[in-house]
């Protein structure tokens, strides 16, 4: 059975991913709403329906890309439109003219991931633009995916024509999907480095840098239980040192350490040229990681280690305690 809270974006954001395969959490408020949470962080909003006879997961999209509000909105369109039989279609359509068809009425991203896509789409997939969406055989796709340098890239667009196909389907276009059957294309999963000794070393080596900012940011990364982009957009008005929180977020004591050191002389905690925070100092990181002996450490494999060793609690108090836990953890020898 799911686990069931009322959805919002602090638990959502903060949701630790599964060691392995995906976990299902289900909201409250819309109980017919559910997610699957993977173990590579991807949260995907869905809803279960008995359609014809068959269980279906019916996918409405991606956590941020659509909020919660628009997920719980969606949900009664959606169950109707699976309820709707399947009316077969005469009319030749391009297999361009469909993907604009699909682009429009099933993918929700925001406008960069939106434009990304479509940027992908149209570098990989503009051999088959022109061909009448029924003609496309399993071959043709097999021939175009073998194209596709890199196994993440070729993997992400033979699953957007299988979806792409499927809708297809459900529209009355096709009768069947014609790669229903073609084997998923096999990746060499990255391993994410890090270890407790690792980043030991890492915070020894952030500790070094002569760069007040960047020091402090990086720091961050491992006190602050937030994803890069979180942390370097933070703004001192955010905070609330008398009560340790940040964005209604919990602060670790480390945290709270580092940040009341800070100059408070901008209105970003992490002030960058230009009136701007920083943005994506990946020579600076680069550098650091290589002196610490982790030369293919992210910044976002920080934040995953650390959720991974977190045990989650609502109560934010306790989320404090948990968060102090883990650290100490970690560091209670260098502190």
């Amino acid at each position: 059975m799911a686990h069931q809270f009322y959805f919002n974006s602090y638990i959502l954001d903060n949701l630790p991913a599964p060691t392995r395969g995906f976990d299902v959490v289900q909201d409250i408020e819309e109980p017919r709403l559910r997610m699957y949470i993977t173990s590579r962080g991807v949260k995907t909003f869905f809803v279960r329906k008995r359609v014809h006879g068959k269980d279906k997961r019916i996918i409405i999209g991606n956590y941020p890309d659509i909020d919660i509000d628009a997920a719980r909105a969606a949900v009664a369109n959606v169950l109707d439109a699976a309820n709707k039989k399947i009316v077969a279609r005469r009319k030749k359509i391009t297999f361009k003219e469909f993907l604009d068809l699909y682009l429009k009425n099933k993918v929700r991203r925001s406008e960069d991931s939106f434009m990304k896509l479509v940027r992908a789409i149209n570098l990989h997939l503009s051999e088959l633009f022109d061909t009448n969406i029924d003609a496309i055989s399993e071959k043709d796709v097999k021939d175009v995916v073998a194209k596709i340098s890199g196994t993440a890239i070729a993997s992400r667009m033979q699953d957007l024509m299988q979806s792409v196909f499927n809708y297809a389907v459900e529209m009355g276009y096709l009768k069947n999907n014609p790669i229903v059957a073609l084997e998923k294309i096999k990746q060499n999963r990255r391993v994410r480095p890090l270890n407790k000794d690792g980043l030991k070393r890492l915070v020894r080596v952030i500790n070094e840098q002569t760069d007040i900012v960047l020091r402090a940011a990086f720091l961050m990364l491992v006190y602050g239980f937030a994803p890069r982009s979180k942390i370097f957009s933070m703004s001192w008005e955010e905070l609330d040192f008398n009560g340790y929180m940040w964005r209604g977020m919990p602060l670790t004591d480390r945290a709270v350490v580092l940040l009341q050191d800070l100059p408070q002389d901008d209105a970003w905690v992490f002030p960058s040229h230009g009136g701007m925070h920083i943005m994506d100092p990946r020579t600076s990181w680069k550098r650091v990681v290589t002196q610490a002996g982790i030369p293919n450490l992210t910044m976002d494999d920080v934040h995953k280690f650390l959720m991974r060793q977190l045990v989650w609690a609502a109560d934010k108090e306790d989320l404090r305690r948990n968060f102090n836990a883990v650290l100490d953890d970690i560091f209670s020898e260098d502190f």
